[in-house]
């Protein structure tokens, strides 16, 4: 058996251990041994995944743009939408929203016969203050009107006309001849008046 080399040479079992430099020898991406003496390499620490951000930013931002877009078209679809039932045919329409300015003379009850694309409250009202005043300026005036006659309908569209009389109670007599637009939405519901 041979004996060590005195002091330990290198490489034998009582010699001092053989040291490959920092990083040599070593899988790729391990981490070296530290050095005695300066601190160990510390790696940055990986970036963090954002994607589960990413994900929820999206999903929030579809959500907003189909609520905000859905409130919208809903908007939309609903401010044209009828107040009411609306009548169940043209003529009933036409003669009720006659019954409403000539012989109730209210403009509130009127406007509840009229599509809300023409509804004009201020009009509505300028016209039952028209018929007030004839009733001011005349002898016990007294408003009726022919039935309603539906001219030409197609689909949801309708003109209707009738007559309008006024007489008072020293036998003046005036006419007017009326049609009406009606247009069905859900019910019959005067849109102009001509």
């Amino acid at each position: 058996m041979t004996q060590p080399p005195i002091g330990g040479a290198s490489g034998s079992p009582a010699g001092p251990a053989h040291q490959d430099p920092p990083g040599v020898g070593q899988a790729p991406g391990a981490v070296p041994p530290p050095v005695p003496g300066h601190p160990a390499y510390q790696h940055p620490a990986a970036p963090k995944r954002k994607r589960g951000l990413l994900i929820v930013s999206i999903v929030l931002a579809a959500a907003l743009l189909l609520c905000g877009g859905g409130g919208t078209a809903a908007f939309l679809a609903l401010r044209n939408a009828e107040d009411g039932q609306g009548a169940k045919d043209p003529t009933v329409a036409v003669d009720s929203f006659l019954t409403a300015v000539y012989k109730d003379r209210d403009a509130k009850k009127a406007a509840t016969f009229v599509c809300s694309a023409a509804r004009d409250d201020k009009k509505i009202a300028a016209k039952v203050a028209e018929v007030q005043k004839y009733a001011g300026e005349y002898q016990n005036p007294r408003f009726r009107w022919t039935s309603p006659k539906v001219d030409n309908q197609t689909g949801d569209r309708a003109t209707v006309t009738t007559k309008v009389t006024m007489t008072t109670s020293d036998e003046k007599v005036a006419d007017q001849d009326l049609r009406f637009t009606v247009v069905r939405k859900t019910g019959w519901w005067v849109c102009e008046v001509a």
